[in-house]
C-alpha cells in the first residue's frame, strides 16, 4: 500500500497504523525529508514547500500532533501563560503542501537513502534534514536517569513535563526548597534555566513567599549573569541562591529516592528538584551516523550541510553550529540558509550569501525582560558571531517594559512563520 498524502492526513497519528507491510515510498519529483517539527524542522518544511511551490515534494515526519514551545514555557510555570497558548498543530504545514506524518523516525540508512518509521514505513529521501532538537546525556547527573523525571522533572522538553514541574511547585509546603541542577555547556536556550528560576520566584511570591530557590551550577558563569542577578536581588530578595563549582555546584548527586541532593558528599532535602542534565543531538542524529565525538552533528558553515554526509542537512538544537546559541530564532534563522542551499541544489535557484541572526528573550518578573544577540556569518570551518547586543543594568522601567511587550509581539510573529 502506497502511503499518499490522503491517507497521512485522515489518519493522522494512527497513518503509519495502515501498513501491513513496510513501503518505500517513490516521487517524481525530488523528495525531501525533514525529521523533527520544531522551530527548525517545520520553518524548513514549510518554508521549503512554499518557496519550492511544488517543485519539490515536501514530507516532515514528528512524532507529536501537536507542538508545545519550549520557549515561552518558563512563562506559563511563572503563572504568565496558559499552557494552550504554547501549542501548535501542523495543519499550517499541510495548508502549504508538506506531507506530515505524525510518527517516530527510528532508523536512518545513508547509504539506500531511507527512513524507518516505528509504525513500519519507510520514506525514501532525495535529500533529508534532521532538525530533531536535544536528547540528555545519560549518568550526567550522578543518581538521575529519565526513568526518575517523574519524581525530578526536567521539564526541558516542553510538554507533560513542563505541567508537572508547576504543579509541583505549587504543591511545595510552605518554606520549601526549590533546587535545579543546572547544565554544562553546550545546551538548548543558554538563558533559559536562570530565566526559569525568575519565573518560578514570581509564583512564588504568589503563593509561598517563604520558600527558597537554590541553582546548583557546574558552571563559573552563565548568559546575562549581571542582568539576572539584578534582577533577583530587585524582584525577589534573598529567595534565589546560585550555587558555583567552587561552593560545590559542580559536585552533585541526586537521590530521588528519598528527595535528597547530595553538594560535596552533603545531603540536602529539597521539596522539589529540577534536574536539566548535561545534553546533546536528538537520538536519530546519532543513528544517522552524523555526530561525532562531542554529543552533536558537525555542518559545513555556509549550508548546514552535515560534514559527514553531503546529503544531509542538520539544523537546531542538534547543529554544531560554534558560536551560535541553541535558540528558537537561530534554529528559523538557520531554516532559511537551509531553505536557500535546497532549492539551490534541487531546482537551480540562486543562493543568497549566508547569514544568520539570533536574539533571546528573558523575563524576570512581569513587565520587566531583557534580551541579548548578535548577528552571525559563515567562517572557514565554523560559524563566527560579527555582531551582538544585550540590554543594559541601568535601563528605565519603560525601558524594560518595551522590551516584555516586544517578546510577546516576538513569539505571536515566529510561530505564525513557523507553523502558519
Amino acid at each position: 500500500m502506497r502511503l499518499t498524502r490522503r491517507t497521512v492526513m485522515a489518519a493522522g497519528a494512527g497513518a503509519a497504523g495502515l501498513l501491513a507491510a513496510p513501503a518505500v515510498f517513490g516521487q517524481g519529483r525530488p523528495h525531501v525529508v525533514v525529521i523533527g517539527g520544531g522551530a527548525g524542522g517545520a520553518s524548513v518544511a514549510r518554508g521549503l514547500a512554499l518557496a519550492s511551490a511544488g517543485a519539490i515534494e515536501v514530507t516532515l515526519v514528528e512524532a507529536n500532533p501537536r507542538y508545545t514551545t519550549c520557549f515561552f514555557s518558563n512563562l506559563y510555570l511563572g503563572g504568565l501563560r496558559p499552557i494552550e497558548s504554547l501549542q501548535f498543530s501542523y495543519d499550517g504545514l499541510t495548508a502549504a503542501g508538506v506531507t506530515v506524518i505524525h510518527d517516530l523516525a527510528t532508523g536512518i540508512d545513508r547509504g539506500a537513502r531511507t527512513v524507518a518509521l516505528a509504525g513500519g514505513a519507510v520514506l525514501g529521501y532525495d535529500r533529508l534534514v534532521l532538525a530533531p532538537g536535544i536528547d540528555f546525556v545519560e549518568g550526567a547527573v550522578p543518581g538521575w536517569t529519565l526513568d526518575q523525571a517523574d519524581v525530578m522533572p526536567h521539564a526541558y522538553k516542553a510538554g507533560p513535563q513542563t505541567d508537572l514541574l508547576r504543579r509541583m511547585v505549587e504543591a511545595m509546603p510552605e518554606g520549601g526548597l526549590f533546587v535545579m541542577v543546572a547544565p554544562p555547556n553546550p545546551y538548548r536556550c543558554p538563558p533559559a534555566p536562570y530565566e526559569r528560576a525568575c519565573m518560578i520566584a514570581h509564583l512564588l511570591t504568589q503563593t509561598n513567599p517563604t520558600a527558597k530557590i537554590m541553582i546548583l551550577d557546574p558552571k563559573d558563569r552563565y548568559s546575562k549573569q549581571t542582568l539576572f542577578e539584578n534582577g533577583w536581588l530587585k524582584h525577589y530578595g534573598g529567595m534565589i541562591e546560585w550555587v558555583n563549582p567552587e561552593f560545590g555546584g559542580a559536585d552533585v548527586e541526586v537521590r530521588p529516592e528519598t528527595m535528597e541532593v547530595l553538594i560535596e558528599g552533603e545531603a540536602q532535602p529539597v521539596d522539589v528538584c529540577n534536574v536539566i542534565p548535561a545534553q546533546k543531538a536528538g537520538r536519530i542524529a546519532e543513528i544517522a551516523g552524523v555526530t561525532d565525538d562531542s554529543g552533536w552533528a558537525p555542518i559545513r558553515p555556509d549550508s548546514l550541510r552535515s560534514a559527514i554526509d553531503p546529503m544531509v542537512w542538520v539544523l537546531g538544537d542538534a547543529a554544531q553550529a560554534a558560536e551560535m546559541p541553541k535558540s528558537a530564532v537561530a534554529a528559523h534563522s538557520q531554516a532559511g540558509v537551509v531553505v536557500a542551499s535546497l532549492l539551490g541544489e534541487l531546482t537551480g535557484a540562486s543562493v543568497p550569501p549566508p547569514l544568520f541572526v539570533n536574539t533571546c528573550w528573558s523575563a524576570l518578573a512581569p513587565g520587566d525582560s531583557i534580551k541579548l544577540g548578535g548577528a552571525y556569518a559563515p567562517g572557514y570551518d565554523r560559524i563566527t558571531q560579527t555582531g551582538s547586543f544585550i540590554s543594559r543594568p541601568d535601563e528605565t522601567e519603560d525601558e524594560r517594559r518595551l522590551t516584555y511587550e516586544e517578546a510577546f509581539a516576538w513569539y505571536d510573529t515566529l510561530t505564525a512563520e513557523i507553523f502558519g
